[in-house]
């Protein structure tokens, strides 16, 4: 009987959390496997995810949504290497990124991933081109400045190129950061609430473009956000709660998102864990890569940016 439990036990650990079975590292883009992370210790301690078994295939498309303190932030920095996870494992597009050191961690980042943020994070300094293709030049790599230009003209920034970012609007400014997402061919697109900074109209074009992204060039975007017609973009939309997932669903309308966060936030909540409970409990030193140290290049992936070093 013993033997059985742990074998039954054993099977449930190597299913996906939602009822798919292991993928291979051929097909997943993302898996993580008990991902806990905690911050502080004893009766201060905040969980902040609280054992994710998660796979994301490669070509999909997933949202992550949650009420203010569920953990997407959490969840999006550990399954990008940003932040590490106190248990389990994380891996990307078949590699194991849990025990890397910093520098390998960067290394993958640079080459393998890419961003898209809310506030653009473009460099005032450098033309269009240039901010597209400096994911390149800081892998050491050279700058594929045909690959940037086809990416421009499919974001429909073709002819604006050698523009500096504060020419452009703020729906302009994202798409240039989306061809940099793009430009090395990264495993995986991650996009931390990608239309917050922009108005209805703007933010569907944008949406559009993500969506193209993984229908027309194969690509594998996750995407943390508090919008249900953003979340109805994508193929599956998890929920977060309370650092677990709460719920998931397949090619949902906006109203059915909307239905499902609205019974979500109205459950009760466990213990904290609001940004503000997570911060307090954080160790106080702050790394090399944070904005504001010199050198830092915040934003920029690659670089040394608050969210991609």
């Amino acid at each position: 009987m013993r033997l059985r439990r742990r074998r039954d036990q054993r099977r449930d650990e190597r299913r996906d959390e939602w009822g798919e079975g292991p993928r291979g590292a051929g097909d997943a883009a993302v898996e993580l496997r008990g991902v806990r992370r905690q911050y502080g210790r004893g009766s201060r301690a905040v969980h902040a995810l609280r054992g994710i078994n998660l796979t994301l295939p490669r070509g999909s498309f997933t949202a992550v949504m949650g009420p203010s303190g569920s953990g997407k932030s959490t969840f999006l920095q550990c399954a990008a290497g940003l932040d590490r996870p106190t248990a389990g494992s994380v891996r990307l597009g078949g590699t194991e990124i849990t025990g890397m050191s910093e520098n390998k961690l960067t290394a993958l980042r640079r080459t393998r991933l890419g961003f898209v943020f809310q506030s653009f994070n473009l460099l005032p300094s450098l033309t269009v081109e240039q901010n597209v293709v400096l994911p390149m030049r800081l892998a050491g790599a050279r700058p594929d400045r045909a690959r940037a230009r086809a990416l421009l003209a499919q974001v429909g920034l073709g002819e604006l190129g050698g523009r500096r970012p504060g020419r452009l609007s703020g729906g302009q400014q994202q798409r240039v950061a989306i061809a940099r997402a793009l430009v090395t061919g990264p495993d995986v697109v991650f996009a931390d609430e990608p239309t917050g900074a922009l108005d209805t109209g703007t933010a569907a074009e944008v949406l559009g473009l993500l969506r193209h992204a993984v229908d027309a060039l194969g690509a594998t975007v996750v995407m943390v956000t508090h919008d249900p017609v953003a979340a109805s973009y994508a193929d599956r939309v998890l929920f977060l709660a309370d650092g677990s997932i709460a719920d998931s669903v397949t090619r949902a309308p906006a109203q059915d998102i909307a239905a499902r966060m609205t019974r979500l936030t109205a459950r009760p909540a466990a213990a904290p864990t609001d940004p503000a409970a997570v911060r307090s409990a954080r160790a106080p030193a702050v790394p090399a890569h944070a904005p504001g140290v010199p050198g830092g290049v915040p934003g920029v992936p690659g670089g040394v940016p608050e969210a991609v070093r």
